[in-house]
């Protein structure tokens, strides 16, 4: 072998995750929605930018609930019992269903509000165990931060129905510690409407509709990013301003705001490699999101009446016209 050959070769080595003669890595996914192309496509990108790719060094083993929370358990067993190197799932339902089915096995989480609030992780900075991963928790007023943008296109808002999953644990929780503040400080009544399958969605906005809501905060949830199209549907049907937390298919939503959920998953790709190539889930602090969106649908807005002001349109990350 000529000299240069096998400084090429040895330095291919070095790089590459998949060690010389070694047998693929395999790691389990267990999605609590129907597969978004899209988005999977992100997750499968960010990992090959690493050097891992599926069908040569790495094997799947994708699991989707299909949006039956009831599957989730069996689910998490089924992929744990496949004995995988790595676990990865967005969501606090999914995190808390692996966690309770192994303790050994590296967790890798994405997009969970509060990890330590639901007992996942010891803190940020020192996880512990065998999890970690990218929160969506960011300092700030959950709830009034929404409110302040629906009040800069419907100033007049006295009431805001907040869409609430009570099987959510990350939602139980934020509601407890600030529906209550939030209402005496922003001088606003937050009524609760509940749903936690597709089909509650409808007696859900029924239900802020009777009370006379004056728009809605949708919190985000396997179930309404699922159902995505079907909540922004039901928004337009009752006349009532809506605000979202992630945009995937949010896309006839009137407003979107939150963390860049494709960036989350794109970041994890990060800590998905370095747990193969060694490091401990203990030793990989929680990140936050660096990255928000605020999108913005113009046609939605003109359909119910609303003027969009500039001091929002400039902060916008996108515009639907």
């Amino acid at each position: 072998m000529k000299r240069r050959e096998f400084i090429a070769s040895t330095a291919a080595l070095l790089v590459s995750p998949l060690r010389a003669q070694g047998t693929p890595r395999r790691v389990g996914y267990l999605d609590p929605v129907l597969k978004v192309l899209p988005l999977w496509e992100v997750w499968l990108d960010s990992l090959r930018d690493h050097g891992w790719i599926e069908g040569k060094n790495l094997i799947i083993e994708y699991r989707s609930t299909d949006g039956h929370a009831e599957r989730l358990l069996p689910l998490a067993a089924e992929l744990v019992a496949l004995k995988p190197d790595l676990l990865v799932g967005p969501g606090p339902q999914v995190a808390l269903a692996l966690k309770s089915e192994t303790a050994t096995i590296p967790i890798v989480f994405v997009a969970v509000y509060d990890p330590v609030a639901i007992g996942l992780v010891q803190s940020l900075s020192r996880p512990g165990g065998n999890i970690t991963g990218l929160a969506t928790y960011a300092p700030g007023d959950f709830l009034a931060k929404r409110i302040e943008i629906l009040r800069e296109l419907v100033p007049s808002a006295s009431k805001v129905a907040v869409l609430h999953n009570p099987r959510n644990p990350i939602q139980r929780q934020t509601l407890a510690n600030e529906l209550s503040s939030t209402s005496r400080s922003m001088g606003v009544a937050l009524p609760i409407v509940e749903a936690t399958t597709a089909d509650e969605l409808d007696n859900a906005f029924a239900s802020a509709a009777a009370q006379k809501a004056d728009a809605m905060i949708v919190l985000g949830d396997s179930l309404t990013f699922q159902e995505a199209p079907r909540v922004t549907a039901l928004a337009a049907n009752h006349h009532l301003p809506a605000i979202l937390l992630f945009s995937g298919s949010a896309r006839d939503a009137l407003i979107v705001y939150g963390p860049d959920f494709a960036d989350l998953l794109r970041r994890s790709g990060s800590y998905v490699d370095k747990i193969l190539k060694g490091t401990k889930p203990a030793d990989l602090p929680i990140e936050q999101p660096t990255r928000f969106e605020l999108v913005i649908n113009m046609k939605v807005a003109k359909a119910l009446g609303l003027t969009v002001p500039p001091s929002l349109l400039v902060r916008a990350t996108e515009v639907i016209e």
